[in-house]
């Protein structure tokens, strides 16, 4: 099968049976959600993660009510954005960051920066929204530009995935652009809304708002994007501000590159963003002794279920070539375990419609803190304080 033919079966079958399904392959199918609960909260904690979308993947989910992928690091009275999936910018509303009640002002005078994991869409379809549209919620202010920051130009375009005929190149004079490429491109898209809104309501224009940059990485880490896409490195330093200091190391989401985890270290202790990833050891180096480990996962019940044995050799490469670019329920908890986290997090859960009962199962090879997450739901960092 051919990557294309794989992606148009994952997002128009996501919730199809396939014939021939076992049971326990069938449990990769649609799921009634379960009953709703309340967010977790961090109430009285001056660092606090908040989960704003916990969905993985481009499908909309069906019985599912997650949000795509995002979150938001919360360090006193600022917050940072990670991942910019569909619905961040509603999302930071309801989770009350910044000023969430001012029709005139907005959740976004708050926001100290955006990091990108890597660039598919599901962890960037809203980061035009999110800066475009912020000119009216909250982000003309004093201490701009804002930060956006992730990886780089891949280089080189990936290996073909299955047989012949090969694809268009989309935008061949420049097809693998980098973060900063990224923003000047949506920058022309709109510049007609751009212009318009700075010479008759005065806002400010792209160059004064954000600061697009890319990751700098070792010159030998990107030398092989096809054959080595995360070779063995210690982290990076990535920013650093008056509130926190963040560190990043290439990860294993091959054929993506590059595709980052970042470390954001605070006052009050650590947390770690995987990315997409299948486990992997510089994750793992990234992520030692960390309070709080936010980590994609997979049931991998579902894309076997879509390809039920007896495996033809094609089907075989097109399950493995889904499971070994993340991390199973069953590999993530022996991940935590070896960085010796003391909170695990799971987010970015595919498919984003299972029950809490098939993402228990990542206690297994853990000792610590288990959080099976959901949209809005808030882990404190360090110390609760009066």
């Amino acid at each position: 099968m051919s990557r294309r033919s794989l992606i148009a079966t994952l997002t128009a079958g996501a919730g199809a049976v396939a014939v021939g399904a076992t049971p326990a392959q069938a449990r990769g199918n649609a799921q009634e959600p379960e009953a709703s609960r309340a967010p977790l909260r961090a109430d009285g904690h001056t660092t606090r993660l908040v989960l704003l979308g916990t969905a993985g993947g481009p499908p909309w989910w069906p019985n599912s009510n997650r949000e795509g992928i995002s979150s938001a690091l919360v360090v006193g009275d600022r917050y940072y954005v990670i991942d910019a999936g569909d619905g961040v910018g509603r999302q930071l509303r309801k989770a009350r960051l910044g000023s969430w009640q001012n029709d005139l002002g907005g959740p976004l005078d708050k926001l100290a920066g955006v990091f990108l994991t890597h660039l598919h869409s599901d962890h960037i379809v809203d980061l035009n929204n999110l800066l475009t549209e912020g000119l009216s919620n909250g982000i003309p202010r004093a201490d701009l530009p804002i930060p956006l920051i992730g990886p780089g130009n891949r280089g080189a375009l990936p290996p073909l995935f299955g047989p012949d005929p090969t694809p268009p190149v989309v935008a061949p004079e420049n097809p693998t652009p980098g973060t900063r490429e990224m923003w000047e491109a949506m920058v022309r898209a709109y510049a007609t809304d751009f212009n318009d809104r700075a010479r008759d309501s005065r806002k400010p224009v792209p160059d004064q708002f954000v600061d697009a940059r890319d990751v700098v990485l070792p010159s030998w880490a990107t030398d092989d994007p096809n054959g080595a896409p995360a070779p063995d490195m210690a982290p990076v330093p990535v920013y650093e501000d008056d509130r926190i200091r963040v560190t990043g190391t290439l990860v294993d989401h091959a054929p993506v590159f590059p595709a980052l985890a970042y470390r954001f270290d605070t006052e009050d202790g650590s947390v770690v963003f995987s990315g997409d990833t299948a486990p992997c050891d510089n994750l793992v180096r990234l992520a030692r002794d960390a309070d709080v480990l936010v980590h994609e996962v997979i049931d991998r019940t579902w894309p076997e279920s879509m390809f039920p044995e007896p495996r033809t050799p094609a089907q075989e490469a097109s399950l493995h070539h889904l499971l070994n670019a993340h991390t199973t329920v069953e590999d993530v908890g022996p991940v935590a375990e070896r960085a010796g986290v003391r909170t695990l997090v799971l987010s970015h859960l595919v498919p984003g419609n299972r029950p809490d009962s098939v993402w228990r199962e990542a206690r297994h090879g853990f000792s610590g803190r288990l959080v099976i997450g959901h949209d809005l739901d808030e882990v404190g960092i360090g110390e609760r304080r009066r």
